[in-house]
């Protein structure tokens, strides 16, 4: 069993910057695909950013050029630093591991809250 721990979550004005940050309970960067969520109030969770065992990362197409998924091996963290904020970038954000080879093995974080608003 796996747990993640999100932080970093907060209210920011619109344009500001936010910086998550997801730490595993055990060292699982060599075989897990980490990636960022998030849940907007009445709506479905979407996937927001991954990054694979071997450094490649993907993003969801309204996020592109302004959030950033990353990882520290030595801290065993993953983060995602999220620039430009909009008002639509407010939701829970959770922290997500996915086995890749095993795919059906996944983990969720408890979320954490990012508000965007004047």
């Amino acid at each position: 069993q796996v747990q993640l721990v999100e932080s970093g979550g907060g209210l920011v004005q619109p344009g500001g910057s936010l910086k998550l940050s997801c730490v595993p309970s055990g060292s699982i960067f060599n075989h897990y695909t980490m990636g960022w969520y998030r849940q907007a109030p009445g709506k479905e969770r979407e996937w927001v950013a991954q990054m694979t065992s071997g450094g490649t990362t993907t993003y969801t197409d309204s996020v592109k050029g302004r959030f950033t998924i990353s990882r520290d091996n030595a801290k065993n963290t993953v983060y995602l630093q999220m620039n430009s904020l909009k008002a639509d970038d407010t939701a829970v954000y959770y922290c997500h591991a996915r086995d890749q080879l095993y795919r059906a093995t996944q983990y969720w974080g408890q979320g954490t809250q990012v508000t965007i608003a004047s």
